[in-house]
């Protein structure tokens, strides 16, 4: 199933400074969504976006926001996220010993759940809970750091992911993160993924609207072959 490309950017190489502004120029460039790398330090070693920075930007566009929780407690954190202006939450499988629950509870909250998974963790994790969800994130780096190297043997894996979403007639995007720059964007695209992260690679373009643009022709003319 084709579904509509989506050029989503990550805000960790944006001026922290001046957040709220940074997020305006995103929303003018012409991208999907916003999405904020939630880290506590403990999941992953770094700490960067508690939900009242957020929640502070959340007026500066109109773009949707998505926060990916790479933190040790999801169902902690989830509230404050959602309350933040984050309606979709990103949530590891690798975080919670009652994932269903914790998907779930997303939904309970008024939020949307997407569940993520890193490199080394097998698609049987989420088999089971697909019904609980509008989106699968594939990591095509470990998570924790921004600008690390795109791990091209993910693509199999996304290409799977694609297969048994189409096989269970699930409605579902998948969402790639890690390294996606011109140059690996067509190969997470071709293997089936449709929300492409950008980082380092979008904000080193000359202008944030040219980045957009060219990451998402790229994307689509993959997706289109």
């Amino acid at each position: 199933m084709t579904r509509p490309i989506e050029i989503v950017p990550s805000v960790l190489p944006a001026d922290f400074s001046n957040l709220g502004e940074e997020c305006r120029r995103l929303g003018e460039a012409g991208v999907d969504r916003i999405q904020w790398d939630v880290m506590d330090g403990n999941f992953v070693p770094n700490l960067t976006f508690g939900p009242d920075v957020i929640a502070a930007c959340r007026p500066h566009t109109d773009v949707r926001f998505e926060a990916h929780l790479m933190v040790a407690d999801p169902d902690l954190m989830a509230k404050q996220y959602i309350d933040a202006g984050c309606d979709l939450l990103i949530v590891h499988a690798e975080t919670s010993s009652h994932l269903h629950r914790t998907l779930a509870n997303v939904a309970d909250l008024g939020g949307n759940a997407a569940v993520a998974l890193n490199p080394s963790t097998p698609l049987t994790e989420i088999e089971h809970v697909l019904d609980l969800v509008e989106m699968v994130l594939i990591m095509t780096v470990n998570p924790g750091f921004g600008g690390q190297k795109y791990i091209k043997t993910m693509e199999p894996k996304i290409a799977a992911c694609r297969a048994m979403l189409d096989a269970g007639g699930y409605d579902i995007d998948i969402e790639v993160d890690g390294g996606i720059s011109a140059d690996t964007i067509a190969g997470a695209a071709s293997a089936g993924a449709n929300v492409l992260i950008s980082g380092s690679a979008l904000f080193r373009y000359d202008s944030l609207t040219e980045g957009v643009a060219d990451l998402r022709s790229r994307a689509e003319a993959a997706q289109a072959q």
